[in-house]
């Protein structure tokens, strides 16, 4: 008999590489996989269900309660907030003491914290209810913010189920988790879950340290990417760059500590190139100013995010690729960093920090140059080097190639795959 596997994330499952290929490989292993994520209302071609194989399905809950989603419809549409303040008024006159109280409450929901927390907390709400509705053999939680989710519908029963927890990042030591709770938290619940999986062996030890055991490593490398002749998206064309111009290329989450302004701050010293950022994130518009304070218009492209499956067309017309986390805290420090991988896929040699899961590839297989991230002047100066020597960046790129074949996730899913025969 099939195992069921409900899995958990927190995100909108639209460019969750690592979680992707975890659900395709319990699904091509036989396992049936219910993925629980979240609806994004702005995006009209979101999809509540999908079926994406046989044996792997996707189920986004609601982002907002109904009541909140119909009051945002009653303020954007005239005819149907008319009629909601007539049917307001006429239960606040036959009803005061109940809705007027109930209108001062909602009212300052709106205007204070509150109303993050209640919004957050509906959601989780409505994971634990999808997680329940069907016999699940094997709970999933990807990162500390499913934890909750999982433990309640995997625990709370009188035959419990296993519950694996699966943290992409260190949730002690990370950017937005300052609070002291996010560790409590996770005290809490690793205490009682079945098995967890961190991305790398230096995670691995300081979660040895923390909670006195040594975790499941499975790293975050992406698929083996055939290149097809023709398969490649026009950068050049798009961005209208001369033909012979040298790209050079950020690929990823456009977010704070992750160096990008140390990478414009350096742009002015390199010898030629333009710099193209593809991706989004909460610093796009800082960073974009910063560009035009700088008057840095000419040599800096901002292109959105594009799909996973898309990403690769795009890479290869990079020269070379950057991975300039700074050392904010101890996830960024302790990372393998999956567009590290994305770019050796596609022969990109890279200009990296040299943080020691990092290092330890671009150094060991050859594939890049090491930099103090946190100095513009290293990192302009490895992007000269690779500039003025062809050579030296034609065999950077051929290694990158070989070491592909090392670092790739066709390697990696027989450990995932273990992790789960261990628990069923």
């Amino acid at each position: 008999m099939r195992k069921k596997v409900c899995m958990f994330v927190w995100n909108h499952f639209t460019n969750d590489a690592r979680v992707l290929r975890e659900c395709t490989a319990l699904s091509e292993k036989g396992y049936k996989v219910d993925l629980i994520c979240i609806h994004d209302p702005s995006d009209k071609n979101m999809k509540y269900v999908e079926e994406r194989n046989d044996n792997f399905n996707v189920y986004r809950v609601r982002r907002y309660p109904f009541v909140f989603t119909t009051l945002q419809y009653c303020m954007k549409n005239k005819l149907a907030g008319g009629v909601a303040l007539v049917l307001w008024l006429f239960l606040a006159y036959y009803f005061p003491l109940v809705f007027l109280p109930l209108t001062l409450l909602g009212v300052l929901i709106l205007k204070t914290k509150l109303k993050t927390a209640i919004l957050r907390g509906s959601v989780i709400m409505r994971m634990i209810l999808k997680g329940r509705m069907k016999k699940y053999d094997i709970y999933h939680s990807n990162d500390l913010n499913t934890l909750p989710q999982g433990y309640i519908c995997a625990k709370w029963r009188l035959i419990k189920k296993p519950l694996i927890y699966d943290s992409h990042e260190v949730q002690t030591s990370r950017t937005g988790y300052d609070s002291s709770i996010y560790s409590k938290m996770e005290q809490f619940f690793i205490r009682r879950m079945d098995s967890m999986i961190v991305e790398n062996h230096t995670r691995a030890k300081y979660n040895e340290v923390l909670y006195g055991f040594y975790p499941n490593v499975v790293h975050n490398y992406p698929f083996i990417q055939k290149k097809i002749e023709n398969n490649q998206v026009d950068l050049h064309e798009i961005l209208q760059l001369p033909e012979d111009e040298k790209i050079l290329l950020y690929q990823g989450g456009i977010q704070a500590g992750r160096g990008l302004d140390k990478l414009i701050k350096a742009i002015p010293k390199f010898k030629e190139g333009t710099l193209v950022l593809i991706g989004d994130g909460r610093i796009k518009p800082d960073l974009i100013k910063m560009v035009n304070e700088m008057n840095l218009q000419e040599k800096v492209k901002f292109l959105p995010k594009v799909p996973l499956s898309e990403l690769p067309k795009y890479t290869r017309n990079a020269y070379l690729g950057f991975q300039v986390l700074n050392n904010t805290n101890y996830n960024h420090y302790s990372a393998s960093s999956n567009k590290l991988f994305e770019y050796m896929m596609a022969g990109v040699p890279v200009v990296a920090c040299d943080f020691p899961e990092i290092k330890r590839v671009v150094e060991g297989e050859e594939t890049g140059i090491c930099i103090d991230s946190h100095k513009p002047d290293e990192i302009a100066a490895a992007v000269n080097k690779l500039l003025d020597n062809n050579a030296l960046r034609n065999r950077l790129s051929e290694n990158s190639l070989k070491a592909s074949e090392l670092f790739n996730w066709e390697k990696e899913r027989e450990l995932f795959i273990n992790v789960y025969a261990k628990v069923s």
